[in-house]
């Protein structure tokens, strides 16, 4: 996304109201949950990049935690805020507006730190080093990294990545950067097709008719739309190619 506030303000409406910013659902969160296995009866989570909080609400009901959440973004905090009042799990959700690249965190806090669909803002493999030292010794690490499912994909679905996400890789080399970051591998697996539908897609297409003529004279709002809808078409056209995989994997050193 541009360095733009203008712009950044067109891409806040096109996702604002959304049940999440990205692919996932509650059922593929637990799942990846169920693989940090020995965490504390009351564990310390930090979820990253938390947008509106689907999955931190989830986490909150499966794990009796103590979660920080936190976000650039006031907005999705405050929806965040709502839904887990209403979840009747607010009292146990810290709600910070925080910069992922500059928090203040003591080291070694955290026995859980999730990045569900967010590494990538900072980075996937900076956000594996970065993140490490607010993570415990054998604590846990979840996130989720847009990977390439089988090799040789097709050039129209490799030339919209060199431009919409030049950094997605095979997963084994997603593997690699997390060994070598120095954590072991517990369990990953791909994020069914569902998951882009149900909570993302499906809601976000359904707005795009009323930002045309919201922004039917605002021709930079209109290129930010016309590249939402295309990413909507690459997926009707290409999901056996590419997808979310979600990595859990304990720090050992």
């Amino acid at each position: 996304m541009d360095e733009n506030p203008r712009l950044f303000e067109i891409f806040l409406d096109i996702q604002s109201g959304l049940p999440r910013q990205g692919p996932g659902s509650n059922e593929n969160t637990l799942k990846a949950h169920s693989f940090c296995s020995g965490l504390p009866k009351k564990p310390a989570i930090l979820d990253i990049g938390c947008g509106p909080g689907m999955q931190t609400i989830a986490l909150a009901k499966a794990a009796n935690a103590d979660i920080t959440a936190v976000d650039i973004n006031q907005e999705y905090l405050e929806e965040l805020k709502e839904r887990a009042e209403s979840a009747g799990v607010i009292d146990c959700i810290e709600i910070l507006e925080l910069d992922m690249n500059n928090l203040p965190f003591q080291q070694e806090r955290f026995d859980l730190i999730w990045a569900e669909g967010s590494a990538y803002i900072m980075g996937f493999d900076k956000a594996l080093e970065n993140l490490k030292r607010f993570l415990k010794l054998e604590g846990y690490i979840a996130v989720s990294e847009l990977v390439w499912l089988r090799p040789d994909p097709p050039n129209e679905i490799v030339e919209f990545f060199e431009n919409e996400y030049p950094a997605i890789r095979e997963i084994e080399d997603v593997l690699k950067s997390i060994k070598k970051s120095g954590y072991e591998i517990t369990e990953h697996f791909t994020l069914p097709d569902s998951a882009w539908w149900d909570h993302y897609y499906t809601p976000l297409e359904a707005k795009l008719p009323d930002l045309n003529k919201k922004y039917s004279e605002d021709k930079e709002a209109l290129r930010i739309i016309n590249m939402t809808k295309r990413e909507i078409e690459m997926r009707r056209l290409f999901s056996e190619w590419y997808g979310y995989e979600f990595f859990i994997a304990q720090k050992v050193s």
